[in-house]
């Protein structure tokens, strides 16, 4: 078991040592050509790094400049504290990682009495994730995380997509729960802009989103993990301790880019709604494919466990890209596919 666990852990621990032990690059101005707004929310650039894979909230500035990015999403936050699922909750795979953590986080109360009050001097935007196993969950974090609108919390995005937890997700699942916990957070989240992500399994996903918009929405979240699993062959045990859990990572780029330009296409485009693309995004040609199909702004996730600093070098090539591309800003790329 030893072994195991020194053999899971060696990729993740020796990117993170050489991102300690390497000096960082003076940060560059704030350039307008990637300069962005998300639903009334202005960053200096498009890329975010995406609920639970940064910390808590804002421990991954131990290793990453937070001045060069445009923002994080912070872990998902429940209203009572949560372990999440026992070991095995993550492995690696070969095209990403499968993870099976179970919304393990501090609950409403410490994440406002420990970590929230850092938000107001953190060098990057923030939107807070909220999951929960009822309606009266999301809104009870939700309406604790709107008192902090002018505190430092410019977005909340609720996580109604989560596949690694045995309730909880049916809220993404169909347009009428969809439409209703939405309509209920939106009640008392009167200052933040709100954000839903969505599952890449859901049925009916234009329908989804369209709710969601309908029911008050900001910007939609696109898109969660998928359901995965993986076998031990010697002892014929399911690899997690879950059994099944969530494939990130390069295998899920293709699937979420073409739900990116299924729901720009079908829903957003027309109603104006900010897209987040997030999926399997490690180079910046994948944020930059995520843009073309209609996303706003991109999120960073499992290519944090290989490299932190990978969202750098992906701001680097978005803002050569622009150039390349002849354009003032990157706004103007946003959904600007050249179909058939």
């Amino acid at each position: 078991m030893r072994q195991s666990v020194t053999n899971t852990l060696r990729p993740i621990r020796s990117a993170i040592q050489l991102a300690i032990l390497e000096p960082m690059p003076a940060a560059p101005g704030h350039t307008p050509l990637l300069a962005t707004a998300l639903a009334g929310i202005p960053l200096r650039n498009p890329v975010l790094l995406a609920a639970g894979t940064c910390g808590t909230l804002d421990e991954m500035s131990d290793v990453l400049d937070l001045s060069r990015i445009g923002g994080l999403v912070s872990k998902s936050i429940t209203p009572k504290p949560r372990e999440g699922n026992p070991t095995w909750r993550i492995l690696p795979a070969r095209a990403g990682m499968l993870n099976a953590i179970g919304l393990a986080n501090p609950g409403i109360e410490a994440f406002e009495s420990h970590y929230l009050p850092r938000a107001a001097v953190m060098q990057c935007t923030l939107i807070c994730s909220v999951a929960g196993f009822s309606v009266e969950d999301y809104v009870q974090v939700a309406a604790a995380l709107d008192e902090w609108h002018d505190k430092g919390v410019a977005g909340i995005e609720l996580n109604i997509s989560c596949p690694n937890v045995k309730a909880g997700t049916e809220f993404g699942t169909s347009p009428s729960l969809t439409r209703e916990v939405v309509t209920a957070v939106r009640a008392v989240a009167k200052h933040c802009k709100l954000f839903a992500k969505l599952s890449p399994t859901a049925p009916e996903l234009p329908l989804i989103a369209r709710a969601a918009i309908e029911a008050g929405i900001d910007g939609l979240t696109i898109s969660n993990t998928i359901p995965a699993m993986a076998i031990d062959v010697h002892t014929r045990e399911p690899r997690l301790a879950n059994t099944t859990g969530g494939l990130s990572g390069p295998a899920l780029h293709p699937v979420a880019l073409r739900l990116v330009h299924e729901i720009y296409r079908k829903v957003c485009k027309d109603t104006g709604t900010p897209i987040m693309g997030v999926g399997g995004i490690t180079r910046w040609e994948d944020a930059a494919e995520f843009i073309l199909a209609g996303a706003s702004a991109v999120q960073v996730g499992a290519a944090l466990f290989a490299d932190p600093r990978a969202p750098l070098s992906i701001v680097r090539g978005l803002e050569k890209w622009v150039r390349a591309q002849r354009c003032t800003n990157i706004q103007e790329l946003v959904g600007s596919v050249k179909l058939a």
